[in-house]
């Protein structure tokens, strides 16, 4: 089982290729670009360098949100034309448990932080159990502190990790009452190859993935764009009101 995985959901790009247990290549960049410059080239440079045969591929994995909008849309419609080009599923990996795949076999609980702006963060809570990814609390936009309330009436030592934790590492320090800790660099971000070790653990429990005309990334909630056109719309119903 080979996938080439993208994730382009949010400060990081990146790109890998695993085949079942074997990490052939992965090629991250968190460094001033925008995703629209750098995925595809990525992409390219690791095709060239392994010698791989995108045809060969079984199935495009990529993180499906929430995250950057753009990111996102950039991400989806890489996965979409690749998917469609070639003939292959599309496997959507909530970006959030793509994170925490990051931290595989930790005994703590896992907290991934996506900084979502406006004090929110996209998150959620997991837990490794005999080798496999539980779902403790799902992927969900909220406050810093409602996040922060769950594990402390969960009560168990929590491991963050994600770009939002530099935003909000204060707030954790004076809100948290459990014993915590904060992943180091090498897999504090977004990662290709664990979307792509995530897809496989949904092949081999029979997802298979959608086509790649039926895919669509997740945003968990609106855009900036479409949160202010909302609000001139109300504002003008309430002022047609008075």
């Amino acid at each position: 089982m080979k996938v080439l995985a993208l994730d382009s959901s949010g400060l990081v790009a990146s790109v890998a290729v695993v085949e079942d247990d074997n990490l052939v290549a992965e090629y991250t960049v968190n460094y001033k670009k925008t995703h629209s410059q750098t995925l595809l080239p990525m992409l390219d440079e690791i095709v060239k360098m392994t010698e791989t045969r995108l045809e060969d591929v079984d199935a495009i994995a990529v993180a499906a949100g929430p995250g950057s909008f753009t990111g996102l849309r950039i991400g989806s419609a890489t996965a979409k034309g690749l998917g469609l080009a070639l003939g292959k599923p599309v496997i959507g990996i909530p970006t959030v448990e793509g994170l925490a795949m990051n931290l595989y076999g930790t005994k703590a609980l896992i907290c991934p932080l996506m900084d979502a702006r406006r004090n929110q963060v996209y998150t959620g809570i997991y837990r490794f159990l005999d080798g496999r990814l539980e779902i403790v609390k799902e992927q969900v936009a909220i406050g810093i502190e409602e996040i922060i309330e769950a594990l402390n009436l969960i009560g168990k030592e929590v491991f963050f990790l994600g770009d939002g934790v530099p935003v909000y590492k204060q707030i954790v320090k004076e809100k948290l009452h459990v014993p915590y800790s904060f992943a180091p660099a090498h897999v504090n971000k977004q990662r290709a190859a664990a979307i792509a070790v995530r897809a496989l653990d949904y092949w081999n429990a029979g997802v298979r993935g959608e086509t790649a005309a039926e895919f669509e990334p997740v945003y968990l909630r609106l855009s900036q764009a479409e949160r202010e056109r909302r609000e001139k719309e109300s504002a003008v119903i309430r002022e047609s009101d008075r």
